[in-house]
Formats: C-alpha cells, structure tokens, sequence
C-alpha cells in the first residue's frame, strides 16, 4: 500500500498505498503541510525521529534480501530494542483478520499503525521507527503489508510489483515494529472486489487522479478497511505522498475515523532522490537524469526565498527610510542601474508563484534536452495543501505545495516540497 510517501507501481503506471508523512499529530483530520528538503540536502535528522520542517531526511542503509511473500521467515529476526536496551522479540506475523482481532492492545498505551505495499526500504524503515517514537516504549506498532489490487490501472503492474516479504519482515523488525499484518486479497476482500467504495471528490481527479483515474478510490477505501481492522489510536504516512495524505486527512475528518493522521517527512538518499521502491527500476544513467526532480524542487524553494529576502530589502530601502526603492537596490547590490525596473518587479510579492513555476520548469526543460533517456513531465504544479487546487500568480501569502511527477525512461516517479508565501507588503 505505500512506498515511502510515494505513489505508483515501480514502472510505467505505478500504484501506491499509504504511507507518507509529516505534520505534528493533531485532532483527527488535521491538516499538515508535508516537509521539504534543502537544495543541498542538510543535517540529517537523528535517527528513528521525524526530520524537523524543511529539513531533509536522509536514508539510512536498510539491505534486507530479498524474500519470497509466500513462503515468510522470521527466525533470527530481532524487533529492534526496547526501554531497558534489550532486544525486543521479532514481531509477529499475522495473515488473517482473526489473528489481527486476537493481538492484545497494549494497556494504557497505544497503537500506531504504518501501512505499506511492502518492498519496504529505509523510507518505510523511517516511519516505522517514527511510529515507535510516537508510541513509547510500551505502545504497540503494527505494520500493514498489502499490495491493493484497487490501485492498479492494469494486471501487468500488479503483477509487476515486488513482493519481499522476507525482508520486509527483517526490515519492520529492525525498526521496531511489534506485528505485521500481511493479509492475502481475499482476507480483505472476501467477497471480492467491493460493490461500495470511498469516493475521492473533486480532490482525487487532480494530478495524480487525473493521471492514474480511479487510483485514489482505491486507495481510500483499502485504507478505510485497514484503519477498521487494525483499529489504531494514530497512523503514520508520508509526506511524499502528499496528495494522497490529504486525501486520507479528509476521509479521517468528514467520516469521523476515531484516529490521528501524522505525515513523516520525505526521505531522500544522499543525492536528494526520494526514496521509492520503483527506483530500483532505474539504471544508472536513468537516476542522474530523475535527479531533476529534486533538483527543479529545491532550486524553486531557493528562488522563493531570495525573492523573499529581496522584498524585504527593498521595503527597508523604500522612501521615506533612506531613498528610492529601486536606488536601494542597486546599493544592496541586487540589481544594477539599467536593470532597475526589473529588480523592483523581483521584488513584488504577487511574482512569486509564477517565478516558482518557472524555476523549476526551466531546470526540468533543460535536464529533459541534455538526457539520453527520455524525461516526460506529467505535471509541475503549485497548489493549495488543502484541496489541491493551482496556486494563482497574485497570490502573496499561505501554504503550497510544489508538486512533480515525470517518467524516466519506463519508470514513473513523484515528489513535492512545502512552501510558503511570506505575508509580504
């Protein structure tokens, strides 16, 4: 159901599950705007902790082999460790709703969930020590493992997607995780495919909807049976994901769900490419040209903030404080004497989106006309956190999202950054 905060089948049409994350925990349904990295990925958050906003996650090396899902191995797995230092017990693996129903609640804690897709990697790994961070040393953490057939377009991807239990089992382990549900299709469809399902709304037909029709109600209403049969106190997602975070807040909130939805922030190797289980799809030369992406979102966040900071110059340089606007300006050092119109034009706030756009559109142009390996855009949008909605070019203040999805090659990859718009004047 998840790759970390991803969506998608690793391959052409990619499907995702839950799993992304950031935000502070808050009333159930309450909205966060997931976290972005630095164009140069930063200080790396200390490990099994949520990385503070706008900072960078960096992976981890996670390297569990490989395992067959049918024929799972938990010997000598250890659960991590617990309060005192001692190792914790592997988790238990549970394949029916009978076995989840019989799991003891912790006593006076409480239970958080991780739902995934498997094929786990340090992504994932993430948010399941964050899970075990949020539920204390005598809470409980249960990790989903469960590859939707309702989020895929075409048999092909399904039976494309990588099944590792084995490893996901070493993975949750190492993590912390106490169980792992691992449920067959007709565990969770046992009447098969459901007749009523979680609608989406105008918000699941943009972007990622618009590209991969009916994905998110299928991913809704899996992650409305799961949350039903794990029955958590949290659930922890990432924010890579952001469009399908949202979409779970808002279930959360318009059909009362007794349960608190955190974002965990995106996680990204060391050259700043968001951990998703497609990118082992990738080749080598196909990894440096998807390396755009992130490089296109940063390179936005940056043009953001000097735009920002110029406006804040300017404002001190206005008259009535020293001088012309535009004269100040060129004592700054920002913008020469001929230039001057343009510098004062820079420094207007209503420019903001439209710069935004353009920056990281000019750097996704320039890497698809260099690549070998073809590079197409499904989209570059700024939109509004809270529906999803484009982010209009006067707009001076409040939250967004940069949001990128492009093939590379066969392979179908997303990823977002958080912004905000200074309340400038």
């Amino acid at each position: 159901m998840t790759t970390t905060g991803n969506t998608g089948t690793p391959g052409p049409t990619g499907a995702t599950g839950p799993m992304g994350a950031t935000g502070t925990p808050g009333p159930t349904g309450a909205s966060a705007t997931p976290t972005g990295s630095a164009g140069t990925p930063g200080a790396p958050a200390p490990a099994g902790a949520p990385a503070p906003a706008g900072a960078p996650t960096p992976a981890g090396a996670s390297g569990a082999p490989t395992g067959d899902a049918n024929n799972a191995d938990t010997s000598g797995a250890t659960g991590g460790r617990g309060a005192t230092g001692t190792p914790r017990p592997a988790p238990a693996l549970l394949r029916t709703a009978a076995e989840l129903d019989a799991l003891p609640r912790p006593a006076g804690a409480e239970r958080v969930v991780v739902m995934t897709m498997g094929a786990l990697h340090d992504g994932h790994a993430t948010l399941v020590r964050a899970a075990r961070q949020a539920a204390g040393p005598d809470g409980q953490v249960v990790v989903t493992v469960f590859v939707n057939p309702l989020q895929f377009g075409e048999a092909a991807d399904l039976d494309r997607y990588p099944r590792t239990l084995d490893a996901d089992l070493a993975t949750a382990a190492e993590a912390g995780a106490d169980a792992v549900f691992a449920p067959g299709v007709d565990e969770v469809y046992p009447g098969g495919e459901p007749q009523v399902r979680i609608s989406a709304g105008p918000m699941g037909e943009r972007l990622e909807g618009a590209h991969r029709p009916g994905h998110f109600d299928g991913m809704l209403t899996v992650v409305a049976k799961l949350l039903h049969l794990t029955r958590p106190d949290e659930a922890l997602y990432g924010q890579k994901d952001a469009q399908q975070l949202a979409l779970i807040r808002r279930m959360v909130r318009d059909l009362n769900f007794g349960v608190r939805i955190t974002g965990v922030p995106t996680v990204r190797d060391a050259d700043g490419l968001a951990l998703s289980s497609r990118n082992r799809f990738l080749s080598a030369d196909e990894r440096h040209t998807a390396l755009a992406l992130s490089r296109a979102l940063f390179a936005a966040r940056d043009r953001l903030a000097a735009q920002q900071a110029l406006h804040e110059r300017a404002k001190a340089t206005a008259p009535g404080s020293g001088g012309d606007r535009a004269a100040g300006l060129n004592r700054l050092g920002e913008a020469r004497a001929a230039a001057d119109a343009q510098a004062v034009a820079l420094a207007r706030p209503n420019g903001a989106p439209a710069a935004v756009r353009a920056t990281a559109r000019t750097i996704l142009d320039e890497a698809a006309a260099r690549s070998r390996h073809p590079l197409v855009l499904d989209y570059l949008a700024l939109v509004d956190p809270a529906d999803f909605t484009e982010i209009p070019d006067d707009r001076e203040s409040g939250d967004a999202i940069l949001a990128v999805a492009a093939r590379v090659g066969d392979t179908r990859l997303i990823d977002n950054i958080p912004l905000t718009f200074g309340a400038l004047s």
